[in-house]
């Protein structure tokens, strides 16, 4: 049988750039690669597993840093504008990866590349420079110390053209904030794991691209189809999200006794109704942002007058911002989340990572493990926005106890000592999400087993899957046919929850956002449309259940076993009021899900890591060497 080749769907080309000796080079894989790979997640585990070696320190020359476009990305459908970006992370010194939208990953595919990987260290600050083909490493030493908005614009008036990309760091990074994230069009951002801190290591401050060519499509016609059909389905099936943001559904969570409030100590907040996005729309919202040919359109864009001074340009809270600078803090004084979200927009820093230092603090003062000598003077009271605000500033400039927190709740709580670790909210030494997992315990197994710490972009939501609504109907298609309680730990709810893991890792290395309006089948149909490739949906989910073990063999690689594999305690404790009184996550269940979901996985119960066996089913046998 032929060989396959090339139809569409990428490029053929990785960058690879090496700032130690400013050495520019070309890679092409072959085919099969791709479609092994697809790209993402997956691709960057088999260029981090294959040459980063293990027990290198995360924020030095020996870590690399990988920015990858998946298959889908910058073709002409919404929802394809995904890039993803991973390194070993300096905030868990395992596994580190995140996905942004917007439009800096259709722009790189664009201008013919599917990935660049970054080696090395520069002595000086510099960025780098593509213009389809052409690379150059060029002086940043002007805009090393800028804010995020100041440096892409200065970038964009030196190379004289207003339409280029750029993806950057702001000076969180620059100063190694292990939860600096890394933004790309301002207000696009691959927040979680410290990316930025390892570019911020590199000395390498922003990507500039332009790119002038389309990606090429196997078959136009269907894409065309399916990009008409998601249009129309996008009208109804996603206006809240058009009109809301991710933020529509906060009252809901509220009212379900599932929104993180005081550190997650409470699962209602008295003022949810302040913080919503109905409010947001109602008053500081001016405008509705969007990714590379999306016509969802979920971004918010917001602005306040003095003394916040917040600026459209730097987009507005998501969901996950509206929470962890809110309910997470006591605090309903919505102009000051949107501040907050400013400010960690402007310096690069990640909003859920610094929302959970944040609470954390305030419950080590409320507790009396903090007092004002610790914090500079600082009143850490729940809902003191003045406080919350001034604490997410001196976070991002490493500035007297934002210091502290700039090394994440996990090292913080070390370094204060006195118990303190019991209220750091964390796995693996990554914050928890804006999500409640004792309304939706198979969530918990999810922040348990992520390759990243906690985690809510490759896990479960139960609440989607526990009535005959959409995302349980869809479902079927996986042979998963019966909706199941959202408090369920069964067997049966282990198999829910392995097969839509895969399917997310899947979305993270096709980079297809989540809040796409396809069915699996449909995607499948656009990949095959895309690529030319019979590919099946079958043949997804092994892409996403490969990079999982992938991750998995990585995290194994540096010193993680299966006691890493747990929730804080706090989760096995129950509410004391709201729907979820009573309902901790019991320990036994827990833990007996745990094995359950490694058998299904083919991984070793003890190890928590896959078997060689299950690796060659994966095809991906080469990663058994790595496993010692």
């Amino acid at each position: 049988m032929a060989a396959e080749t090339k139809k569409g769907g990428y490029t053929g080309k990785i960058l690879r750039v090496n700032l130690s000796n400013s050495k520019v080079s070309v890679e092409q894989p072959e085919d099969h690669f791709y479609r092994t790979y697809f790209g993402g997640t997956a691709l960057i585990a088999y260029y981090l597993l294959k040459e980063v070696a293990p027990g290198i320190d995360p924020l030095g020359p020996d870590n690399k840093l990988i920015f990858s476009s998946g298959v889908i990305t910058g073709i002409p459908v919404g929802c394809s504008g995904r890039n993803g970006v991973g390194a070993k992370s300096p905030l868990t010194g395992g596994w580190g990866d995140g996905q942004a939208g917007g439009f800096w990953g259709a722009e790189l595919k664009r201008a013919g590349w599917d990935a660049i990987i970054i080696e090395g260290k520069s002595e000086n600050p510099v960025y780098i420079w593509i213009n389809d083909d052409k690379v150059e490493i060029r002086d940043a030493s002007k805009i090393w110390g800028k804010l995020t908005l100041d440096a892409e614009r200065a970038i964009q008036e030196e190379l004289g053209d207003k339409q280029v990309r750029v993806a950057q760091i702001g000076p969180a990074g620059e100063k190694l904030v292990r939860t600096a994230g890394i933004c790309n069009d301002i207000s696009h951002f691959y927040g979680r794991c410290g990316t930025g801190a390892v570019m911020g290591s590199k000395k390498l401050r922003a990507i500039a691209v332009r790119g002038h060519n389309a990606v090429p499509l196997a078959d136009p016609d269907k894409v065309s189809e399916i990009s008409k059909m998601l249009i129309e389905v996008a009208k109804v099936a996603s206006k809240g999200m058009t009109d809301y943001g991710t933020s529509a559904g906060l009252g809901m969570l509220n009212a379900g006794g599932i929104l993180p409030t005081k550190n997650f100590q409470e699962g209602q907040f008295d003022g949810f109704e302040d913080i919503t996005g109905q409010k947001m729309a109602e008053t500081i919202l001016v405008n509705r942002g969007t990714c590379y040919h999306c016509p969802i359109r979920c971004k918010r864009e917001v602005e306040v007058g003095p003394p916040y001074n917040v600026d459209p340009a730097y987009g507005g809270p998501e969901y996950e911002t509206l929470a962890s600078f809110g309910s997470l803090c006591g605090n309903n004084d919505l102009k000051s989340i949107a501040k907050c979200n400013q400010i960690c927009g402007a310096y690069g820093l990640d909003t859920i990572e610094v929302g959970n230092s944040i609470a954390f603090a305030i419950e080590c003062y409320e507790r009396g493990l903090l007092t004002n000598s610790d914090t500079g003077g600082l009143e850490l009271t729940w809902g003191n926005a003045d406080a919350i605000m001034t604490l997410t500033e001196m976070i991002a400039k490493r500035e007297g106890f934002g210091d502290v927190l700039a090394e994440g709740t996990k090292r913080a709580a070390e370094k204060i000592g006195k118990g303190a670790i019991q209220y750091a909210m964390q796995v693996k030494g990554q914050e928890l999400p804006m999500h409640e997992p004792r309304g939706k315990v198979a969530l918990g197994l999810g922040y348990a087993v992520s390759p990243t710490g906690g985690d809510h972009m490759h896990n479960i939501h139960d609440t989607m899957f526990a009535a005959e609504i959409p995302p349980m109907m869809a479902i079927r298609s996986l042979g998963v046919l019966e909706p199941l309680s959202v408090y369920d730990l069964s067997p049966a709810k282990v198999r829910m929850f392995k097969y839509f893991v895969d399917w997310r890792h899947f979305q993270n290395c096709g980079l297809i956002c989540m809040f796409a309006p396809l069915g699996y089948q449909q995607v499948a149909d656009l990949v095959g449309a895309v690529t030319g490739w019979n590919t099946s949906l079958f043949e997804l989910l092994k892409v996403g259940e490969r990079a999982n073990a992938l991750m998995r063999v990585f995290n194994y690689r540096e010193g993680f076993r299966r006691a890493d594999d747990a929730i804080p305690e706090r989760l096995h404790s129950a509410f004391n009021s709201g729907p979820n009184k009573d309902k901790p996550i019991d320990h036994d269940e827990f833990n007996n899900a745990l094995t359950t979901y490694y058998k299904m996985s083919g991984w070793d119960t003890e190890k928590a890591v896959p078997t060689a066996e299950k690796l060659a089913e994966l095809g991906v046998d080469w990663a058994a060497s790595e496993i010692k």
